[in-house]
């Protein structure tokens, strides 16, 4: 597969809340799936990842609980078609929260909410966030009791 001329790294988290659910966020209004962004030059992934949960869904209380991988897609246009102009590298950290209360401050990100375990599947608008998810399940599984 031929990569396209820009490749980014994003760092981001699978967050579980007190009742086992899972933190997906609104982008732009038009697609579903976890907290991410760019790694900023300088700034360790996990710093990334943490920046941007509180951005996109206000979640600031985390708890660390594991490093969960990494996987590579295109980006989500504006048409929620693939961008073929940008390959992105994603990587995942698991976290758990007790606070409940969702305030997305990004205007990107307009909206967040806590999902059912088994519901985030259907959720998740990019197929390889869905494999992804699917891939790393029986992990999580194990943490949201």
């Amino acid at each position: 597969m031929p990569l396209p001329g820009k490749v980014t790294v994003s760092a981001g988290g699978i967050v579980l809340n007190r009742d086992g659910h899972v933190l997906l966020v609104n982008q732009r209004g038009t697609s579903w799936s976890f907290p991410k962004g760019h790694v900023d030059c300088g700034e360790e992934p996990l710093e990334a990842a943490i920046r941007e949960i509180r951005e996109e869904a206000g979640v600031l209380e985390l708890k660390l609980i594991s490093t969960l991988g990494a996987y590579g897609r295109y980006k989500i246009g504006l048409n929620k078609d693939e961008d073929k102009g940008e390959w992105k590298v994603l990587l995942f950290f698991l976290f758990k929260t007790k606070q409940m209360e969702l305030k997305p401050q990004d205007p990107h990100n307009p909206e967040a909410r806590w999902v059912e375990v088994d519901k985030v599947e259907a959720l998740l608008t990019h197929p390889k966030d869905k494999g992804f998810y699917k891939s790393i399940r029986s992990q999580i599984g194990s943490e949201s009791g």
